[in-house]
């Protein structure tokens, strides 16, 4: 079942809360930035414990950062020097994080208000035009993010259609924690990468285009691990715990799972993309969220499946060039259920 209501306005412009719903769970969904604000599900009690940090208004998701639940493009973590090359031509892209370009620039498509439509019973489907120079990437691309809900599981599927050859890589910034998004630190949590290795960075969290094993380093999650036994690994400091991309094993899956022992609640995501950017949020500055809740420095855990950061800077990783007349298709899952 899919409902709507008024949640906020922003420049004069009504900005509409939708939800996705169900007997199992529940997930809230807005515009701006096609975000996810919560996602309501049952603890081992039974009871609604709402699991993704989120806030109660649009200007914080505009003005107060960090792509809480937002969707992240034109081109999702990191470009190398804010510049790249498709074809021998020279593109400049906004420096926005240092000398290098974050997030897909001053404005990514997380601080853009999205063009809502419902799709079916179960979905909710959010498209975004970015002209041809927006940030400096080239060609009319357009996007389109449908969230799908079946059972225990929330879809997100991913198109992009360019007119001129571009980059492309999309994802969604949500922070789980499943012990409630007014829980805390996840120091507590359990988690599982699969995947054998990663893509070690220079100054500036910026991969160099070698692909390292994660063997003998914090980055083997392969086996359950508890956030709370590793995050103080010297290993870790540069990057205020986990911010790192990992080479997920193909065929293998779920790509990851998530576990809090006080809930029960559990969580498997899959996904059709090579990457994972796993990030601990030790970055996250103190901000005010939902119902006044405070959160801080490992609130949460994301799971941002997608292409290689730098991946156009690096000619070994798999290319995000999306050719003019192609079309981008990806899918990422979100499973819940209590243990």
């Amino acid at each position: 079942m899919v409902t709507k209501k008024l949640f906020d306005t922003l420049d004069d412009q009504d900005v509409t809360l939708y939800t996705l719903s169900n007997e199992q769970m529940e997930v809230e969904l807005l515009p701006f930035g096609a975000a996810v604000r919560a996602i309501r599900v049952p603890d081992r009690n039974g009871d609604m414990v709402d699991v993704c940090l989120g806030y109660d208004n649009v200007s914080s998701y505009r003005n107060l950062g960090a792509c809480l639940g937002g969707t992240l493009g034109r081109c999702a973590n990191r470009i190398g020097g804010a510049a790249f090359r498709i074809d021998g031509v020279e593109y400049r892209v906004p420096a926005n994080e240092g000398p290098n370009c974050l997030h897909g620039g001053l404005v990514g498509f997380h601080k853009k208000m999205w063009k809502p439509a419902v799709v079916g019973d179960d979905s909710v489907a959010f498209t975004l035009t970015s002209c041809d120079g927006e940030e400096g990437f080239p060609g009319n691309l357009n996007v389109r993010v449908t969230y799908r809900l079946e059972g225990t599981t929330l879809f997100l599927d991913y198109e992009a259609l360019t007119d001129k050859d571009t980059i492309v890589n999309l994802t969604n910034h949500t922070y789980f924690n499943l012990g409630g998004h007014d829980s805390g630190p996840v120091t507590e949590h359990q988690v599982l990468v699969r995947a054998e290795s990663y893509t070690p960075c220079a100054e500036g969290n910026i991969p160099t285009g070698e692909i390292r094993g994660v063997e003998g380093t914090p980055l083997d999650l392969r086996q359950p691990t508890m956030l709370g036994d590793v995050l103080k690994d010297p290993f870790l400091a540069p990057t205020h715990g986990f911010d790192h991309n990992l080479v997920l094993s193909q065929g293998r899956e779920p790509a990851a799972e998530l576990y809090c022992p006080a809930t029960g609640i559990a969580l498997e995501v899959q996904s059709t993309q090579e990457g994972m950017q796993f990030y601990t949020a030790g970055w996250l500055t103190e901000r005010v969220g939902k119902g006044g809740k405070i959160y801080g420095p490992a609130c949460g855990v994301c799971f941002e499946s997608q292409h290689f950061p730098n991946a156009i800077n690096c000619p070994g990783f798999p290319s995000p060039i999306l050719r003019a007349g192609s079309t981008f298709r990806a899918t990422t899952s979100w499973k819940f259920s209590v243990k």
